[in-house]
């Protein structure tokens, strides 16, 4: 069963369950890589994501242990996902990301690895600087809000509501100095402070206090990364 044709039942089972808000879609361009990073909550989050933009060319790096999830499991490997090892450094899956964004592909990744059994976003790991750093591609951050309320809402006979919201493309100023260690985390922290830009301030978590998410609210440019800030 090929990609679209799975694509097409969501789309149709999602009418029908779901009320999805999209915000900022037009802040995805129609042709061009992307590395598309993003909040996450629930297994749900990619195909939302999916339905949220026109584009077909999208494609979410997803950990490894989903593949056995019952159904969802099913879905993730029938809309084609790279699967990725947690915890360790996948070298295989980096080259397919890296494979996806050479031909102009829409790439998703949760900076944060795990899902927030909160809501609320938690430290980033620096899997999506490297990707970023390496592929010099533009970044676009987006959250999705209310993708774990399936079985809740489904108890009450009740439709999903779900929000779905992107950001304005960006690109890093990454200097070439010697201090990766230093500049990927400062490249981590600025991926992390636009995703949390684009949520309510309580969900903000380990971000809330970050002086840096108020100036992107405030539409000021990404510093220097690497160099004096």
């Amino acid at each position: 069963m090929n990609r679209e044709t799975i694509m097409g039942w969501i789309r149709s089972l999602a009418k029908r369950l779901v009320v999805l808000d999209v915000e900022g879609a037009e802040n995805i361009p129609a042709t061009g890589a992307l590395l598309l990073t993003t909040s996450h909550i629930s297994r749900l989050d990619t195909p939302f994501l999916m339905l949220s933009t026109e584009r077909k060319d999208v494609i979410g790096v997803v950990a490894q242990e989903y593949k056995r999830a019952p159904f969802f499991g099913w879905v993730l490997n029938a809309l084609r996902v790279i699967w990725i090892s947690r915890g360790e450094n996948d070298m295989d899956a980096l080259r397919e990301v890296m494979s996806f964004l050479s031909k102009g592909w829409v790439v998703g990744i949760a900076p944060e690895g795990r899902r927030s059994r909160s809501g609320q976003l938690e430290e980033g790991k620096p899997g999506a600087a490297l990707i970023a750093e390496r592929a010099d591609v533009p970044i676009i951050a987006a959250t999705v809000s209310g993708s774990d309320t399936m079985t809740r809402s489904l108890l009450r006979f009740r439709k999903m509501r779900v929000r779905v919201a992107f950001g304005k493309p960006y690109k890093l100023a990454i200097e070439d100095l010697e201090h990766h260690k230093e500049r990927l985390q400062s490249a981590t922290d600025e991926i992390m402070c636009q995703i949390a830009a684009l949520m309510p301030a309580e969900l903000r978590g380990y971000y809330a206090e970050y002086p840096r998410v108020g100036e992107i609210l405030a539409g000021q440019n990404p510093p220097s990364l690497g160099g004096e800030q």
